[in-house]
C-alpha cells in the first residue's frame, strides 16, 4: 500500500479543494521555516512526530527535508530512539488504567 508515488495523487486536491490545499501548504511551509527554533531542529521534531504517528509518508518527506537541512545519520538514529522512548513511556503511563483499584505507591 505504501508507495511514495501515491503522493503525486495529492495534486487532485489542487483541483478539488484549491484554497484549502494551498492554505495547508502555506501553513506547513511557515510552521517548518526558520524561526525562534532553527529549521534543522524543526525537521528533527517533524521526524520524531512522524515516527510516533507512524505515517510512512511523513517519515520519508521529513527525512528528506532533514537530510537537506544537514541532519546526520547519527542524529536520525537518536531521533528514532527519542520517539521510541516516548512511545514506550506512553504505554507505561496508560498501564495505570489497568489497575483502577490500586493504591498509590509510597
Amino acid at each position: 500500500m505504501y508507495d511514495m508515488n501515491h503522493m503525486k495523487r495529492l495534486g487532485k486536491l489542487t483541483d478539488l479543494a484549491p484554497d484549502a490545499f494551498k492554505a495547508f501548504q502555506d501553513f506547513d511551509k511557515k510552521a517548518l521555516a526558520e524561526g525562534a527554533i532553527p529549521a534543522k531542529t524543526k525537521s528533527m521534531l517533524a521526524i520524531a512526530v512522524a515516527l510516533t504517528t507512524q505515517c510512512s509518508y511523513c517519515i520519508e518527506v521529513h527525512r528528506r527535508r532533514a537530510v537537506k537541512a544537514g541532519v546526520t545519520e547519527q542524529e536520525l538514529a537518536e531521533i528514532a530512539m527519542v520517539a521510541t522512548a516516548l512511545n514506550a513511556g506512553a504505554a507505561i503511563a496508560h498501564a495505570s488504567h489497568l489497575f483502577p483499584d490500586a493504591q498509590p505507591h509510597p
